[in-house]
């Protein structure tokens, strides 16, 4: 027998939950995540449950016990508990009716075995009662103890439920995979590439930002390249300098960024994702063309910082060792000439046009140049 154990199981909310299913003689099952991560000994973070009860009886049982409700997903059979400011979101079993490669028409299951078919891979069908006792109505623990992904039951039917599972799949690889990647699964993904034209960009981009954010990405990425799937999300990426980049990441002490690694692939992130304002910016930084010492004093080092370890990645280079101390040098200087410095001689245009030739000047002797030589200059 195989059971899970950890402090999120032993929550005296988490315990609250399922005893007040329990007691009213229904299920209560921790699932997917959780029970995956807990067995990997991975950290655990949200805590989902599942129940034969259906949603109304959820709530009516847990209000009945003074416990707050939201019904965050009702028309899927999920609500949301607090118990002891804690939310847990319960499901109730679950089978879908009809699928569309987008969404699906679920209906409320009786059994186990029904609500994991539905799921993804084989890992994350996998139940934990409150005991922590493990059911494995699909054989998945054996895929999980190999770190092997893998779709349950046909893989093709599975990627037509909802065609972001080849994206979950190659990022369930990054994190959770080993070495060897599963054929039948890749080759599936490989045979409905152009069902990811229907998911929206968000969920695409939330996907790719997860998966880029695992230790090491790269061999899931050229696995995506070369199923023809990371060309149709992100056109003209090239997967290779990715490998690069996590090794220069790794020599450097830089805290691994998706946003870099998505840098580092190249293509339009911008145009083909969805990404955050913010993320855009970040990027746009990354990229630039200009010198370091000059990204570092416009942007700060850390966009000095990104920008020459994807430069070095593209061009398969190891990254300046100096390269922290020179970034944080330059973005630290200020420019010692102010527009009033050159008034009244100088107005308008005139003077914009004079203050952006010093600072090139101030920039390119290294910060150096003072604001007696910099005036100097200007009159001379």
């Amino acid at each position: 027998m195989t059971r899970v154990t950890g402090a999120w199981l032993a929550d005296p909310a988490a315990q609250l939950v399922c005893r007040l299913l329990t007691d009213a003689g229904y299920q209560a099952w921790f699932v997917g995540g959780c029970v995956r991560n807990a067995l990997l000994g991975a950290p655990v973070a949200d805590l989902d449950l599942t129940t034969d009860a259906r949603p109304d009886g959820v709530t009516q049982i847990a209000k009945a016990a003074g416990l707050k409700v939201i019904p965050t997903g009702i028309d899927h059979g999920t609500v949301t508990i607090i118990a002891k400011n804690t939310p847990f979101e319960v499901t109730t079993f679950r089978r879908d009716v009809a699928t569309d490669g987008r969404r699906a028409v679920v209906a409320f299951a009786d059994t186990m075995l029904e609500d994991a078919r539905r799921r993804d891979f084989t890992m994350n069908a996998l139940y934990a009662g409150p005991d922590g006792m493990v059911v494995d109505p699909l054989g998945g623990l054996p895929d999980l103890f190999a770190r092997r992904v893998r779709f349950i039951e046909d893989a093709e039917q599975r990627i037509r439920e909802d065609y972001l599972r080849i994206l979950r799949f190659f990022r369930f690889h990054a994190w959770y995979g080993a070495d060897g990647i599963d054929p039948d699964a890749l080759a599936a993904c490989a045979a409905n590439t152009d069902g990811l034209a229907s998911l929206s960009r968000e969920r695409v981009t939330a996907e790719m930002l997860k998966l880029l954010a695992a230790p090491d990405p790269a061999p899931a990425v050229a696995s995506m390249a070369a199923a023809g799937v990371l060309g149709q999300i992100l056109p003209g990426a090239d997967a290779a300098p990715l490998a690069v980049l996590v090794h220069i990441e790794a020599a450097v002490g830089l805290l691994p960024s998706p946003i870099r690694r998505l840098g580092a692939l190249g293509g339009d992130p911008v145009g083909a994702l969805r990404l955050s304002k913010r993320d855009a910016l970040t990027l746009e930084h990354m990229r630039s063309d200009l010198p370091v010492p000059e990204l570092a004093y416009r942007h700060g080092a850390e966009a000095a910082i990104n920008a020459a370890a994807i430069t070095a990645a593209v061009l398969g280079h190891e990254l300046d060792t100096n390269i922290d101390k020179n970034a944080q040098f330059a973005a630290s200087q200020a420019f010692p000439l102010q527009a009033v410095d050159l008034m009244p001689d100088l107005q308008g245009p005139a003077l914009g046009q004079a203050m952006k030739k010093a600072e090139a000047a101030w920039i390119a002797s290294g910060f150096t140049l003072t604001k007696t030589e910099l005036l100097l200059r200007l009159r001379g």
